[in-house]
């Protein structure tokens, strides 16, 4: 079995933001700016609680990348500090890779508990990152077949953070309806990581 591992990981940021890496779930905080979303969460399994070796580097994007915590000293949780100095958004990528990893006990891809905001987890199941991809597409397309709205532009994609509604992904988006100036709507999609495919898609004008 080998005993090291890598993630690719990429997020669009503001102005500065936070993700943490623990195992098989990762977590994007906004320090500052507008809300940081995910791009690409890629891991060839998940991060062990201890290792020999880490190594962190940062892969693309204008500003800084900073490992504020390396993994073998916080309990193997890695931080990664983001700053985009200019104005509006910047996609950055950054790899992560460890070597003389100890076995991980549990299931990789886990879902038990509650998800927080940016949450993602990998493994056999459905990616997180690709049920976001999903929900964002399938409101894309109800979107204009169903409410004439086009030039769809997402300001928040999500995993619901309320009890009971870890398998829901919530945001909101901007959209020009028919004879209408642009509005703000909300969504939410069902999703059933088991079957890899969402349960239901709802549209709802702020």
């Amino acid at each position: 079995m080998p005993d090291g591992g890598k993630c690719t990981i990429e997020v669009d940021v503001d102005d500065v933001a936070q993700v943490e890496i623990s195992g098989d779930m990762g977590r994007i905080r906004t320090l500052s700016g507008q809300p940081s979303v995910w791009r690409r969460f890629e891991c060839s399994g998940p991060l062990p609680p201890n290792m020999a070796d880490f190594r962190f580097s940062g892969v693309d994007g204008r500003g800084r990348q900073t490992l504020v915590s390396d993994p073998r000293n916080n309990r193997g949780v890695a931080v990664i500090r983001i700053e985009d100095p200019k104005a509006g958004r910047e996609g950055y990528t950054f790899d992560i890779e460890w070597r003389g990893a100890a076995p991980v006990s549990g299931d990789v891809g886990r879902r038990d508990g509650d998800r927080r905001d940016g949450d993602r987890r990998d493994g056999d199941r459905w990616e997180a990152s690709k049920a976001i991809a999903s929900c964002q597409d399938a409101v894309r397309d109800r979107a204009g077949r169903d409410y004439g709205i086009r030039d769809l532009d997402f300001r928040r994609t999500v995993f619901d953070d309320n009890p009971g509604r870890s398998d829901w992904v919530v945001g909101s988006f901007v959209g020009r309806g028919r004879g209408r100036d642009r509005d703000e709507y909300s969504f939410s999609c069902a999703v059933d990581f088991d079957e890899r495919r969402l349960r239901d898609v709802q549209i709802q004008r702020r």
